[in-house]
């Protein structure tokens, strides 16, 4: 990854395992710092316009291939960079991330890519200057996830794979697997851990009070317009 420090803006990013409450957190994040004038963009995984009717094609066929898979996704990302991560930063902004690439180093090692590959596929990309890993235990995430009964799908459940015969025991047995995957990535980045498993706002405090230290959020407030 690159080390970008001469960017003006600041780059956060909300990682972990499915069921872990990641989205809420960054649109909860989102709205405080837009509440606070600051200059905020929030950027979703796998969102790019530009590779989002192959990707949707390719798993309703069931046609990917851990590399191929790896590599969709490397190319939706690629995109989002380019044209929205990068000219935020860019443009001074506090650019707020639901996934960030250790998403994919997580799942595609587990699908069996090997590590440094896809390391090197996003290379290019900035490292953080803040990560969050909101860890949750594994049963509690799969509840989550299957809270209402929702049918799985293919690749969500990691039924390419071949773990199990049974969506849901697949999707168990795919996110564990993850979740020792973003174990090993917390031994090699400098993720700020989030225990998942306190409520909605304890979890959101600690996230403001570590984005209050380490980052100076007056640099990023929006300057009020000079009087006419």
């Amino acid at each position: 990854m690159t080390h970008e420090t001469a960017l003006p803006g600041r780059l956060i990013a909300l990682e972990g395992p499915d069921g872990a409450g990641k989205s809420t957190q960054v649109r909860l994040l989102e709205r405080w710092l837009a509440g606070l004038g600051c200059k905020v963009f929030l950027t979703e995984w796998n969102s790019s316009e530009l590779v989002k009717e192959t990707t949707r094609r390719g798993k309703r066929k069931q046609l990917l291939t851990p590399t191929t898979f790896s590599l969709i996704h490397a190319t939706d990302f690629a995109s989002r960079y380019e044209r929205q991560i990068l000219p935020m930063l860019k443009s001074g902004h506090l650019v707020l991330c639901d996934r960030y690439i250790y998403t994919s180093f997580a799942r595609d090692v587990v699908r069996g890519c090997d590590i440094e590959w896809v390391r090197n596929l996003y290379g290019f990309a900035k490292e953080p200057d803040l990560t969050f890993l909101i860890r949750l235990p594994l049963e509690t995430a799969v509840q989550r996830v299957n809270r209402g009964n929702r049918k799985l799908k293919f690749f969500e459940a990691g039924m390419d794979l071949g773990l199990s015969p049974d969506p849901q025991e697949c999707f168990r047995l795919f996110q564990g697997r993850v979740q020792e995957q973003y174990g090993k990535l917390a031994s090699l980045f400098p993720f700020v851990a989030v225990d998942g498993s306190l409520d909605v706002p304890a979890q959101q405090a600690l996230i403001r009070g570590q984005v209050m230290e380490k980052i100076e959020l007056s640099l990023f407030r929006r300057k009020a317009q000079a009087s006419r």
